[in-house]
């Protein structure tokens, strides 16, 4: 397992991510620093990380998996769905020009705003709200990433998709998530393609105040 920042990168391209934009943003984001304190020694393992009320960040080689599915481009603007830590949303401020993150959780999306102010991301909103309903009043968006399990692709989140957009969730089916790329084309979403099998943390409605 990698134990150091450069080794995650390399584990990464090991598990196939080829995009050379989403291989530098994991060169410039320190998982370390997006992991609860003493959770540090677990920042460079390929696995997900324990956060506060019972969620998690994904594993990195998940999470690239996903970036690059979404085909993110530098003049984009993002949705992420499901701040926690706000680690992706790290990595998406250095592949597209403007992101806004919904987080249910009050107190991960105050850590997560911390986090993101201590390594100096710019470029990024972060907003304690419902992911279900994402954040029509900035719609549209080019690239939408969820970071849990829905019960089918949300029609809110597909509405919100600029023409020509992706949108990367994991949707639940008979005991498993599989992560799922949508891009809307002539105003409508196209059939699902499968990016990955996975296990997410439910998507579910309304925030929650901690």
């Amino acid at each position: 397992m990698p134990r150091s920042h450069e080794g995650l990168v390399r584990l990464i391209q090991r598990h196939g991510v080829a995009d050379p934009e989403v291989i530098e943003a994991f060169r410039r984001v320190a998982r370390r620093d997006f992991v609860p304190s003493g959770s540090e020694h677990l920042a460079y393992d390929d696995r997900p990380v324990g956060l506060p009320q019972s969620q998690t960040t994904s594993q990195p080689s998940l999470i690239a998996r996903m970036l690059e599915a979404a085909a993110p481009r530098s003049s984009d603007r993002a949705l992420e769905v499901g701040t926690g830590y706000g680690f992706q949303t790290a990595l998406l401020s250095h592949l597209v020009a403007e992101v806004v993150s919904v987080e249910r959780r009050r107190e991960l999306a105050e850590a997560a705003m911390a986090n993101l102010q201590r390594a100096r991301i710019t470029g990024v909103e972060v907003r304690h709200g419902d992911g279900f309903a994402g954040a029509p009043d900035r719609a549209p968006f080019d690239v939408i990433v969820v970071s849990a399990a829905a019960p089918q692709v949300p029609e809110a989140l597909v509405s919100q998709l600029a023409e020509g957009g992706r949108l990367v969730i994991p949707v639940r089916d008979e005991g498993t998530d599989n992560v799922v790329s949508v891009t809307k084309r002539d105003g409508a979403p196209l059939p699902p393609r499968l990016v990955t099998p996975a296990r997410f943390v439910p998507l579910v409605p309304g925030p929650v105040e901690d």
